[in-house]
C-alpha cells in the first residue's frame, strides 16, 4: 500500500471544490474505504481517484445538513472562520476556535 499522509485534519471546515457545499471533517480513510456501487454511481469524467484520502463530513448547503464522503482531491479549505450549522457537530466536537473544531473527549476501554 502506497497510503499518502491526509493533507486535511479532524475538525477542520472545508468547502467542496466543485459543488457548493462545506463542512467539518469528523473521520479520514487513507484511501477510498465506501462500496465499488458508490463510486461508479459518480460520473466518470468527475469520479475521484481511490489511492487517496477520502474525509467524512458533517456538511451543509443551502438547503440542509448530511454527512458526505469526498476525496481529497475535491476538497479546499474554508476561509470564512464560521462555523458550520450541522445539528451533530455539538455531539462530536465540545468548541469551536481560530476557524476549527476540537473533539470532545472519548471514553474508551
Amino acid at each position: 500500500m502506497n497510503a499518502r499522509l491526509a493533507r486535511f485534519a479532524i475538525g477542520q471546515v472545508v468547502k467542496h471544490r466543485i459543488f457548493p457545499f462545506r463542512g467539518v471533517i469528523f473521520d479520514v480513510d487513507p484511501e477510498f474505504a465506501n462500496t465499488e456501487e458508490w463510486w461508479l454511481s459518480i460520473p466518470e469524467d468527475i469520479r475521484p481517484r481511490k489511492d487517496q484520502p477520502f474525509y467524512h463530513l458533517l456538511a451543509e448547503n443551502d438547503q440542509n445538513t448530511y454527512v458526505a464522503y469526498v476525496s481529497e482531491q475535491n476538497l479546499v479549505p474554508d476561509e470564512s472562520g464560521l462555523p458550520v450549522g450541522h445539528p451533530q457537530a455539538a455531539l462530536l466536537f465540545d468548541g469551536f476556535q481560530n476557524g476549527c473544531y476540537h473533539l470532545r473527549p472519548r471514553i474508551a476501554h
